[in-house]
């Protein structure tokens, strides 16, 4: 009887969706998990039904799952390296098989500063261009490792403060550094050498006997550097000389090997009016070595390096992939997918781009699995193997019955 091997296609077809379900529900907490739906395809012999048979067909066969592309929920994480895609779109991996594909964003650093999945592979970026742009032609791994900030020193700055016009030229003669009666005001920064090494500076300050003349010194690390010199204000309290405020220091040499320091600042925004002596600040160009501090992302996907000496540096961006029909792709596990003919070839995009989701950095995209529809769905596909099965017995006593009867008869 056909009934036999139509109700075993369809035992065989409810195992398979359960298997789907089951695999759905195995994988609820599985960050970055795309869930499949069970599907069935009729079976006929001719591709009709045969009008002449007692059967309009020979049962069910489960064709491949299609896999749900939806969006998992975002969660937000502590770390860094913990990015989620909210939209289109996966993230480029290099592995020992080729490149591969992953929406599972828990990423942590090896022990060469490679950025990595959990299985060592190496998430990819386009890297960084000298414009500031990025080669989005061209793959690499995320390296946080060379990412080190090198020592610049200091060679320019600005100074804004104000001198009090009814400051009167100090009576002791000449300027020393370490005597306050030679100077009228001062004030600090920190310089840097070429290695990355720090220097008090200080200004000082000594009005002349002109009025709205003054001379300005400086100190890198107690030592003279250049003679004093003169600034100049207007009758409304504005520098007047040189032009455009800018005064030049050199001839300090460090003494750790660095090479020689020549520094200018300008002053162009210092007044002389009549109040108390005020600083509102002082900026200077040089920044000592920076270790990686941390890193952050932003929605774009661009990686930067945050440095312990407050620098930052653009480390890539992340190369984002999408595909003409994403189900088509082959599951590898460990929420990876390679291409194939059916998804199409792959599209390298950015994030954020017309097609690109985009990236949120110290969140993850949760599984996409709807725990109560797959719970209700194993409901349905235990009563269809049951149905299945009491199909089987009830052809069974059928076929018991037609041999009692031949054998009685």
């Amino acid at each position: 009887m056909a009934t036999f091997s139509i109700a075993l296609s369809g035992l065989s077809a409810a195992s398979s969706a359960l298997d789907v379900t089951s695999n759905n529900i195995a994988n609820a907490d599985t960050v970055g998990f795309k869930s499949s739906l069970a599907e069935f395809a009729d079976v006929y012999a001719s591709g009709a039904v045969n009008l002449n048979t007692s059967t309009g067909g020979e049962g069910v066969r489960p064709p491949p799952p299609p896999q749900q592309f939806t969006q998992g929920d975002i969660n937000t994480t502590s770390s860094p390296l913990d990015m989620a895609i909210n939209g289109n779109g996966f993230f480029t991996l290099n592995s020992p098989s080729g490149t591969v594909y992953t929406r599972n964003g828990q990423f942590s650093e090896d022990q060469n500063g490679n950025v990595v999945t959990s299985t060592g592979q190496f998430l990819q970026v386009y890297p960084p261009l000298a414009n500031g742009t990025f080669n989005t032609g061209a793959l690499q791994n995320l390296n946080l490792e060379t990412a080190q900030s090198a020592p610049v020193a200091t060679s320019s700055g600005t100074v804004i403060l104000n001198l009090p016009s009814n400051d009167t030229a100090p009576a002791a003669t000449p300027f020393s550094s370490t005597n306050p009666d030679t100077y009228s005001q001062s004030t600090s920064t920190t310089v840097y050498d070429s290695l990355g090494n720090s220097y008090p500076a200080t200004f000082y300050f000594t009005q002349t006997a002109t009025p709205g003349a003054w001379n300005v010194n400086m100190t890198v690390n107690g030592t003279p550097v250049g003679g004093a010199q003169t600034l100049t204000f207007s009758s409304t309290g504005a520098v007047t000389a040189p032009a455009g405020g800018g005064l030049t220091f050199a001839g300090f040499d460090p003494t750790d090997g660095a090479a020689p320091m020549s520094m200018s600042f300008n002053f162009g925004q210092t007044t002389q009016y009549g109040t108390q002596f005020g600083v509102t600040s002082i900026i200077q160009n040089g920044y000592t070595t920076g270790q990686l501090s941390t890193v952050s992302v932003d929605p774009s996907g661009i990686v930067s390096a945050v440095y312990t000496n407050g620098r930052s540096t653009q480390l890539g961006q992340l190369a984002i992939a999408n595909f003409p029909n994403p189900q088509g792709l082959q599951q590898l596990g460990d929420t990876n997918w390679a291409q194939t003919f059916s998804s199409g070839t792959v599209v390298q995009g950015t994030a954020g781009s017309a097609g690109f989701g985009s990236v949120q950095s110290s969140s993850l995209e949760s599984s996409n699995v709807d725990l109560t529809t797959e719970l209700v769905n194993m409901i349905t596909q235990q009563r269809a193997f049951q149905a299945n099965a009491q199909v089987i017995t009830t052809a069974d006593q059928m076929s018991q019955t037609v041999i009692g009867i031949a054998t009685n008869g």
